[in-house]
């Protein structure tokens, strides 16, 4: 197989790495591809020493990563104690890319793109300083550079303020900007976004909104359609899960006839005018857009994580989970890890981050309280690609 994953929770920095890179050159080899290299706050501050040691030791011809808030094995999950994470691949070209975000008057310019790929990418992976690196910026330059290439990752989680994240791309280090491997055309990728909601009642169309402020939906206050709703027989359970906290999942593709899980755009519901009858988003919502309400609790996103992993087999998996999940969420560890490797059964390696990069549709967002995932699979004989899809 040509992945491997390592984790080690030993409290020193350099014998964690060592046992980490230990584990993947015994499972792997020496020199692959790309190698992912994730540590828990206290070893933040060693990022670039680990990443320079990993070079010297591993020889991944792409090395990147970052520290966040907890990390994730094969189907293990390290929340906020030491621990360090290590996976790599050999499967083909990767180009390795560093990224940084400037303003020019009202707009970002993202500079530090590759001068030019040998190959077709099929993927992206990404990870972020969310206090210096617009996401949503970048993916409308990614789209013109290279269409909806599916971009999976998220952003660093273990700093509270700008300047304390830290990522690191082969032995240097960063505190600010991106750092990616577009993976070429030696693997075959797939991705699942589980955004861990159900959807409730029926779908309406958006009739009035301003911004994020959602007036009307099919002619109707936005706040009376919801009280209508919990009042003909909703159950009790959904009317609490209302009550802890509701969601509008916008639909991405207004061309397909029936709606399901992972056809919404979930996004949190953050205020009500009780006069007025609005309620308000945390994302634009246009007129015309067909929504629908959700709800999410422990229950509906291991439920959602499972439907949306199905059956799917992969040789190597990578998970970028909220770290508004794991045990907040749960209540008992490795949630995730563990029904991927359960459902997946690969080797796994990624982290907790504030704000999950994947694909909707086709389209790419930054998530939250999601479990944004990629599946690779070596290229056996010359078939066809599993395209990347908006689950």
């Amino acid at each position: 197989m040509p992945f491997a994953a390592a984790l080690s929770q030993h409290p020193i920095t350099a014998q964690a790495v060592g046992e980490t890179v230990g584990q993947v050159l015994e499972k792997l080899g020496s020199a692959p591809d790309l190698a992912l290299l994730f540590v828990t706050p206290p070893h933040a501050g060693a990022l670039e020493d680990a990443g320079a040691a990993v070079s010297a030791a591993l020889e991944p011809k792409t090395l990147l990563g970052c520290a966040a808030v907890s990390v994730v094995g094969t189907g293990r999950e390290v929340e906020e104690d030491p621990a360090v994470s290590l996976w790599a691949g050999r499967f083909g070209p990767v180009t390795p890319v560093r990224l940084e975000a400037h303003r020019l008057g009202p707009t970002m310019d993202i500079v530090g793109w590759p001068d030019g790929l040998t190959f077709e990418p099929k993927a992206l992976v990404l990870v972020a300083d969310p206090f210096s690196f617009p996401v949503e910026a970048f993916y409308e330059e990614l789209e013109r550079r290279h269409g909806r290439l599916p971009v999976i990752g998220g952003n660093a989680s273990a700093a509270h303020g700008p300047g304390g994240n830290r990522l690191v791309l082969g032995g240097r280090g960063f505190s600010s900007g991106a750092v990616g491997a577009f993976i070429g055309p030696g693997v075959d990728v797939e991705t699942v976004v589980s955004q861990g909601c159900r959807p409730i009642g029926q779908p309406y169309v958006v009739t009035r909104a301003e911004g994020n402020v959602v007036h009307e939906l099919a002619g109707e206050p936005a706040l009376e359609r919801l009280i209508h709703m919990a009042n003909a027989g909703m159950p009790e359970q959904d009317v609490a899960l209302i009550n802890r906290g509701l969601h509008v999942g916008q639909v991405i593709d207004e061309h397909k006839l029936d709606f399901e899980r992972g056809d919404f755009l979930v996004r949190n519901v953050v205020g009500a005018d009780q006069q007025g009858g609005a309620i308000a988003v945390n994302d634009v919502v246009e007129v015309g857009t067909t929504v629908q309400f959700h709800v999410r609790d422990a229950t509906t996103a291991d439920e959602d994580l499972r439907h949306l992993l199905g059956s799917r087999k992969a040789d190597g998996a990578l998970l970028f989970t909220c770290n508004g999940r794991g045990v907040r969420l749960f209540g008992t560890p490795d949630h995730d890890a563990s029904v991927m490797d359960h459902s997946v059964g690969a080797p796994t390696g990624g982290f907790f981050a504030a704000g999950e990069f994947g694909p909707i549709g086709g389209r790419n967002f930054v998530h939250g309280f999601t479990a944004s995932v990629a599946l690779l699979r070596e290229r056996r004989g010359d078939h066809l690609s599993v395209p990347a899809t908006g689950e």
